[in-house]
């Protein structure tokens, strides 16, 4: 059976290695840093999003200095 391709988007990943003010990060600081719904960040955390605007990729890179898409993204097989 061949393997499908994902897209997976890392950001929970991410957010559990962080700190900020030096605490844990959360989704929610993610949310006011990127000026994007908590619950959008939620669904883009879960992988439960279908779609993501590329403006909403942005936002949450320029928040969290991301400079390498391969940091936030990355494909897996299924």
């Amino acid at each position: 059976m061949e393997k499908k391709l994902k897209i997976y988007i890392r950001l929970q990943e991410i957010i559990n290695d962080r700190q900020i003010d030096g605490r844990p990060m959360t989704q929610k600081d993610v949310a006011e840093l990127s000026k994007l719904r908590r619950a959008t960040i939620s669904e883009i955390c879960t992988n439960t999003r279908t779609t993501i605007n590329r403006e909403h990729l942005e936002a949450i890179a320029q928040a969290l200095g991301i400079k390498d898409v391969s940091e936030l993204i990355e494909f897996r097989y299924e």
